[in-house]
């Protein structure tokens, strides 16, 4: 059971951090309190500065007081990077009992088998998603508890970490006075609050744009089967605008929320105009013009790169243009104007903005995605019966890591 009603959830982003505080009300999770602030100490993804990142986790904290006056003793916290990946595993086990009904304890050894693989020394398994269950030679089981049977057999997906990045992450935090109760992976923390289960079981991809990286989950039939990290997000966007306009990081990113769009009008009209019109901006030497085509051309470039590169690894898994519920769009990204248009046109899918679902008060904001399905799987962790597994709990329910041995 939960220790208390009150849940939080830290994403530790490459460009911003956030907090987010909730509680349950019976069956309702209400928005309590949240704050953001500008990220030090990160670098695509990963903790690169242990004590950077301590000290902005403890700016974010500082800054929640402003509207929250009670202490944060405990969080879910996320990890991303692309040193994450998911390889297949497969376990195998004689059921232990004499009458050959399955207990939890054949489930927890299967598991456990299924995890036995070779790594290298400088890797780990961060979470484990059931994807199969089979009962002597019966395949397609999900709920194998209380079935006869003499043998079985657990197909699985092992999400695999890079060590050293994980320990950094672990050290970071730690050494803030909060405990953390598990660490997820970014992207299948924004899926849980984004995506809905019906999305999961027709097929859908989920893809977080972040800062520094892209990251995307596919689901089908309720289960994750494919998962990747790119080395490239809407900050490359700001890096281009900088090159193309000549200007600085600042003044770019400041151009690309308030002028920014992936698309001119629909119109060859509207086009032809926004085409022609020159914007003019102060930058800290001196103002700067330009036409909103040439703008419009940087930003679609890079854009249209990123969902390449979600359709080639959707054409790895045969689901390109396969999916019927689409594709959802979240993290700081995804407010780009028309980017939904050039997800269309690139992935031939349906598309559209992903936001949180299920905490009430919490606005309509993709790039909170990721911190409110921290909340959202902390929930379903505390709420769940220790060591009992089922398909229905969720993703990232299954194992959640404590990193006591990384304390320093």
């Amino acid at each position: 059971m939960l220790r208390s009603n009150i849940i939080t959830g830290l994403d530790i982003g490459t460009n911003a951090m956030k907090i987010l505080v909730v509680q349950k009300s019976g069956q309702n999770l209400d928005f309590l309190a949240k704050a953001v602030i500008p990220s030090f100490g990160l670098r695509k993804g990963v903790v690169v500065n242990i004590e950077e990142t301590s000290k902005n986790i403890q700016i974010l904290l500082s800054e929640l007081q402003k509207t929250y006056d009670k202490k944060i003793n405990s969080a879910f916290a996320n990890i991303g990077g692309g040193h994450l990946y998911l390889t297949h595993s497969h376990g195998l086990i004689s059921v232990s009992r004499a009458d050959g009904k399955i207990s939890q304890e054949d489930i927890e050894r299967v598991l456990q088998a299924a995890q036995a693989v070779n790594l290298p020394s400088n890797q780990e398994i961060l979470d484990v998603f059931p994807t199969e269950f089979i009962i002597d030679d019966q395949k397609n089981i999900r709920e194998p508890l209380g079935l006869i049977g003499k043998r079985l057999e657990a197909k699985v997906l092992l999400l695999i970490s890079f060590s050293p990045y994980l320990k950094n992450l672990s050290q970071a935090l730690f050494g803030v006075k909060i405990q953390i109760d598990g660490i997820i992976s970014s992207p299948l923390a924004a899926a849980r609050s984004a995506l809905t289960p019906q999305q999961k079981e027709l097929g859908v991809v989920l893809i977080d744009i972040g800062a520094a990286t892209t990251s995307l989950a596919v689901f089908e039939e309720g289960d994750l089967i494919h998962f990747a990290v790119f080395p490239i997000g809407s900050a490359n966007i700001t890096n281009d605008i900088a090159i193309g306009l000549r200007t600085e990081i600042e003044t770019a990113e400041k151009i690309k929320k308030q002028f920014g769009t992936c698309i001119l009008g629909k119109t060859k009209r509207e086009e032809k105009h926004q085409g022609r019109k020159k914007i003019e901006i102060s930058d800290k030497s001196s103002p700067i013009s330009f036409s909103h085509k040439i703008l419009v051309d940087i930003i679609e470039a890079r854009v249209f790169e990123i969902f390449a590169l979600v359709q080639k690894e959707l054409r790895k898994i045969s689901r390109q243009e396969l999916l019927p519920a689409g594709a959802i769009i979240t993290g700081g990204g995804a407010k780009l104007p028309k980017i939904v248009e050039i997800a269309k046109k690139e992935l031939k899918l349906p598309c559209r903005i992903g936001v949180p679902k299920g905490i009430t008060g919490l606005e309509e904001d993709p790039s909170l995605a990721t911190v409110a399905g921290l909340v959202l799987e902390g929930v379903e962790f505390g709420e769940g019966e220790a060591g009992v597994f089922s398909f229905a709990k969720g993703l990232g329910s299954r194992i959640k890591r404590i990193f006591r041995s990384f304390i320093p």
